[in-house]
C-alpha cells in the first residue's frame, strides 16, 4: 500500500502515519526537499587526522567532463557541497578522459575516481587498489552513425564492401569493444568489409568525408544525429554490451577511514536525488564548466534526462555479479589482443566492488536493495555473455522515466518534493 501526504501536514497526521507504518515522526519531516535525512552525519576527528597525516586533505576527486551522467553527479556534489556538509575538505579535479583519471589515481594525486569499463579494467590490470562504490551512466548509448546520404540502413549492410569501408572509432575503447562484438554477431569481417581507423571524438563529430561511419558515445551521438543532423544512427550498443562507468575509491580509505567512504557513498546518492528534483539547475552547473560550454545547456539537460533521471535511482547500485560477469568479457577481449597483462576473471572484478557502503546508504533512506537493476525486466530471458541480448530498458526502449518509488521499493516512509511515500 502507498499513501501520499502533503509535506506541510500537521505533526499529528505525520505521527499517526508513523504509528501505522512503523516509522518515527522524524522520518517524514527531518529531511531535505530531495529526500536526504537530516541532520548530516559528520566524519570523525580521527579520520580527519588520518587524512591530513596521509597528505590527502583536501581529499581529491577526479571526474571526466565529457561523460554524460557521470559528470552531473560530480558537478552537483561539488557545487552543492554535499561532502563539506559531512565534514570533509575536498578538491574536485576535472579531466578529459579516463586514462588521465587513471594516472591521477595511480599516483595518489586523487583518491576518488570515475571511469568507464575500459579505464577501470586498466586499473585492475595494473594492480591499483581501487573499489567501486557505485556505477555511473549505466547503459550509456554508443552508436554506429553513418552520413545522411549513406545507403547503409543496418550494420550488416557493410558486408561485401569493396573496397573496405573506413569506420572512425576510438581504438582501445568501449566503442571498439561494442563494434567488434556487433560485427561478430552480424557476420561483418573487420579488415575485409570494414577498416577501423583510430579517430578521437572531436574528429568523429566532423563526420569527415571518405569514411563510412563513426562509432561515438554520448553526447556525441546526440550531437551528430539530433543537433548537427549530419549523421544517422544505424546500430546501438544495447544488444551487444551493457556499459557502466565506475565510481570508486582507493582501498586505503576503506581500510583506514570507512566513515569517510560512507560519507562519499551518501553524497553520491544525495546528488542523485538532488538532480531528480533540480535537473534544470544541474544543467546550469554543467554549462558553467569551461570544457562543456560548447555543448550548450539544452543538450546537457537532455543528457541529464537520459543518463541521470531515466532509471530509478537504484540504477547506481554496484550490482557486483552482473557487472563482474559483463566486464570479464571485456578483459578477455583485451587480453586476446595483448592490451592488458593478465587475464582478469569475473571474480577479480567482483573483488573490486564494495557494495556494503551503498547498502548502508539505502538503509539510511529506507530503501530496499533490489534483487536486480531497474533496467532488467522481471521476465528478461537474456544471459550475460550470450549475444545478442534481448531488449531491456534503456534510452531507446523507455519513453518516460521509470516511476519511483513503487510498491516494494521502500522499507519505511520516505519523503521527496513534499510528498511522503509508504512501502
Amino acid at each position: 500500500m502507498r499513501m501520499r501526504l502533503k509535506a506541510a501536514a500537521g505533526l499529528s497526521v505525520i505521527a499517526l502515519v508513523a504509528v501505522l507504518y512503523g516509522a518515527s515522526p522524524a522520518t517524514a519531516q527531518n529531511a531535505t526537499e530531495w529526500g536526504w535525512p537530516q541532520p548530516y552525519e559528520k566524519i570523525s576527528d580521527k579520520s580527519i587526522a588520518w587524512l591530513k597525516e596521509k597528505g590527502w586533505w583536501p581529499l581529491g576527486i577526479g571526474w571526466q567532463a565529457p561523460f554524460s551522467g557521470e559528470n552531473t553527479i560530480n558537478a552537483v556534489m561539488e557545487k552543492e557541497g554535499f561532502l563539506e556538509k559531512r565534514g570533509l575538505d575536498v578538491k574536485f579535479n576535472v579531466f578529459v578522459a579516463g586514462p588521465d583519471v587513471n594516472e591521477a589515481i595511480a599516483s595518489t594525486r586523487v583518491q576518488v575516481g570515475n571511469g568507464g569499463n575500459f579505464p577501470f579494467t586498466s586499473l585492475l590490470d595494473r594492480g591499483v587498489p581501487v573499489r567501486a562504490l557505485a556505477t555511473v551512466a549505466p547503459n550509456l548509448k554508443h552508436s554506429t552513425v553513418v552520413p545522411l546520404d549513406s545507403p547503409v540502413q543496418k550494420l550488416a549492410d557493410f558486408k561485401g564492401s569493396n573496397p573496405a569501408v573506413t569506420i572512425g572509432i576510438v581504438t582501445g575503447s568501449s566503442s571498439e569493444f561494442y563494434f567488434t562484438q556487433a560485427a561478430e554477431v552480424v557476420g561483418l569481417q573487420i579488415g575485409k568489409d570494414v577498416i577501423l581507423k583510430n579517430m578521437p571524438p572531436a574528429e568523429q563529430m566532423l563526420m569527415p568525408k571518405g569514411i563510412g561511419g563513426v562509432v561515438p558515445w554520448e553526447p556525441s551521438v546526440t550531437i551528430l544525429t539530433d543537433i548537427r543532423k549530419t549523421g544517422r544512427e544505424v546500430d546501438t550498443i544495447f544488444p551487444y554490451n551493457m556499459f557502466a562507468g565506475m565510481f570508486y575509491v582507493r582501498q586505503e580509505l576503506i581500510d583506514n577511514v570507512p566513515d569517510v567512504v560512507q560519507a562519499i557513498s551518501d553524497s553520491f546518492m544525495e546528488a542523485t536525488l538532488w538532480i531528480r528534483l533540480h535537473p534544470d539547475k544541474a544543467a546550469d552547473y554543467l554549462a558553467a564548466e569551461p570544457s562543456l560550454k560548447v555543448f550548450g545547456k539544452d543538450l546537457l539537460l537532455k543528457q541529464i534526462e537520459y543518463y541521470n533521471n531515466l532509471y530509478k535511482p537504484t540504477a547506481g547500485f554496484p550490482y557486483a555479479k552482473l557487472w563482474s560477469e559483463e566486464n570479464s568479457r571485456i578483459a578477455k577481449w583485451l587480453k586476446e589482443r595483448n592490451r592488458i597483462t593478465r587475464a582478469l576473471t569475473a571474480k577479480d572484478y567482483e573483488a573490486a566492488f564494495a557494495p556494503q557502503f551503498m547498502e548502508k546508504t539505502y538503509e539510511k533512506l529506507g530503501w530496499k536493495v533490489p534483487d536486480r537493476p531497474p533496467f532488467i525486466p522481471a521476465d528478461w530471458k537474456g544471459k550475460i555473455g550470450e549475444l545478442p541480448y534481448p531488449p531491456f530498458y534503456n534510452v531507446t526502449t523507455l519513453k518516460a522515466p521509470q516511476p519511483w518509488p513503487e510498491p516494494g521499493d521502500l522499507t519505511r516512509a520516505w519523503t521527496f518534493n513534499g510528498k511522503t511515500y509508504q512501502p
